[in-house]
């Protein structure tokens, strides 16, 4: 990485504090109330003016004085429901709950922006909101907050990072194009006829059913779709039966569908159902289907991956740039680009000297500090030059 600059390195030690103070406080999606109010004094003491989401998070802004557009930056704050595993100082004081994925180093890397953009007012051109969002993994967050105010109509352009245990420290990804997965989500409900378990001719075995659809549904990945395009479903839970020597009469299976391509999100709902549908016929059964779209895949804008390539390469150095495979992982980031052009990138922050390269959701998850300031650093950077690209623009005669 980079060496930063005096100015941007004397926060190097607020940014971890405040991490440290996030991550031994969690709260879960939602119950971020403790976090918000913290983020709210962190604010005022920065003269900073903000918005309360409702019934958490922060929708924050920093007016340049001189006119241009307006960038935002985005980081999520919400905790898990695991019980951590480390033996360090700043081991969450809450029982039960942990932050295993980061959101704590993303919020203190958008304070750190903040500091670093508000030392440069008076130079920039434009307007720069700081998104604090909460409920990132109940995929709720973001439209709580694009509905806060009226930022997001007034935005141009939005980004935001990741850290991210798989990849080195401060390495980054920031490729264009498809890079997290839509998070589709089903429930099923089978209905056959139970009895005794030495007389199956007497029942429709909702286990029979049940365990066919499952076999069945992968037809329509190997079968159906082009098989250059991503897609997975799974079957992550089916619960039926109530004794050993009872055919059970009903069961309900629950999964996940994930895919980049959009065209696949507009059939794959039917296919799911006509298989169902089949399937239960088949055996003489009964199904019914919940279906829900839960998150949109996130596609990054070309131009502001561009964008995000040329501050990386100030703060993080060129080299530092990798090539990483999308993943079917999910980011309710996406709801964000679906109006708005922006880039969603990864910041590496694995270390297995430091132990900082567990999976995220581990029970052991940790991050690696070092890159922290220079999170800040890229997020300001994106900002500021979005602002004076789109200032020159403004300047050039028409």
């Amino acid at each position: 990485m980079r060496k930063l600059s005096p100015s941007t390195e004397k926060y190097r030690d607020y940014v971890i504090g405040a991490r440290r103070h996030l991550h031994a406080n969690p709260e879960t999606s939602l119950e971020e109330v403790l976090t918000t109010a913290y983020l709210m004094r962190e604010l005022d003491a920065m003269g900073i003016p903000y918005i309360k989401g409702e019934p958490t998070g922060l929708v924050a802004t920093i007016k340049g004085k001189k006119p241009g557009k307006t960038v935002a930056l985005r980081s999520d704050m919400d905790a898990l429901n695991i019980l951590e595993k480390n033996d360090v100082s700043y081991k969450s004081q809450v029982d039960g709950k942990m932050h295993a994925c980061g959101h704590d180093g993303h919020t203190a890397i958008l304070l750190g922006a903040a500091r670093i953009l508000k030392d440069q007012m008076e130079e920039l051109p434009g307007t720069v909101h700081l998104i604090f969002q909460p409920a990132e993994e109940t995929g709720h967050g973001a439209k709580i907050l694009i509905n806060t105010g009226t930022w997001y109509e007034e935005t141009d352009n939005i980004f935001g990072a990741h850290l991210w245990s798989y990849l080195p420290t401060g390495k980054i990804s920031l490729e264009p194009g498809q890079r997290m997965a839509a998070t589709d989500r089903f429930q099923i409900k089978i209905q056959g006829l139970s009895g005794h378990g030495s007389m199956p001719h007497q029942t429709v075995d909702a286990v029979v059913v049940a365990s066919a659809m499952v076999m069945n549904f992968q037809t329509i990945v190997s079968r159906e779709y082009s098989p250059m395009e991503p897609l997975v479903v799974s079957v992550g839970s089916i619960h039926s039966g109530t004794a050993f020597n009872i055919i059970s009469g009903e069961a309900v299976l629950e999964g996940t569908i994930r895919y980049f391509s959009k065209d696949i999100g507009k059939t794959i709902e039917s296919s799911m159902r006509r298989v169902m549908e089949s399937t239960a016929a088949l055996y003489g059964a009964s199904a019914e289907m919940i279906y829900t779209y839960n998150l949109p895949p996130v596609v990054n804008d070309e131009a502001s991956s561009a964008l995000a390539y040329e501050a990386a390469s100030r703060i993080l150095g060129e080299e530092n740039i990798v090539l990483q495979e999308k993943t079917t992982g999910g980011e309710d980031f996406a709801f964000y680009l679906e109006h708005k052009p922006g880039c969603f990138v990864f910041i590496g922050s694995g270390n297995h000297e430091k132990g900082t390269d567990f999976a995220h959701h581990n029970d052991h998850f940790d991050l690696d500090e070092d890159v922290l300031l220079h999170g800040s650093a890229l997020y300001a950077e994106y900002a500021v030059s979005f602002l004076k690209k789109e200032a020159q623009k403004e300047e050039k005669p028409r």
